[in-house]
């Protein structure tokens, strides 16, 4: 999937939970993460800066490859 600003994603769990930033920080991540969806606001190299909406959350950076189309 290519990745633009815009795009409604949400984060894939398996992809997310495994992942090297997984292991440098608190590994129970929020179900919103996988379960709503988040707006890309900004791109920068294989990251994403994504915007969740539905609660009252800081924006996060994720990797491209942790990243899926919400339908």
């Amino acid at each position: 999937m290519a990745v633009k600003k815009g795009d409604m994603v949400r984060a894939v769990r398996e992809k997310l939970e495994n992942s090297l930033e997984a292991q440098a920080s608190d590994t129970r991540f929020p179900s919103y993460l996988f379960e709503t969806k988040g707006e890309v606001v900004d791109l920068k190299g294989d990251y994403a800066l994504v915007k969740f909406g539905k609660v009252p959350t800081p924006n996060i950076w994720l990797r491209l490859d942790q990243l899926e189309e919400f339908k």
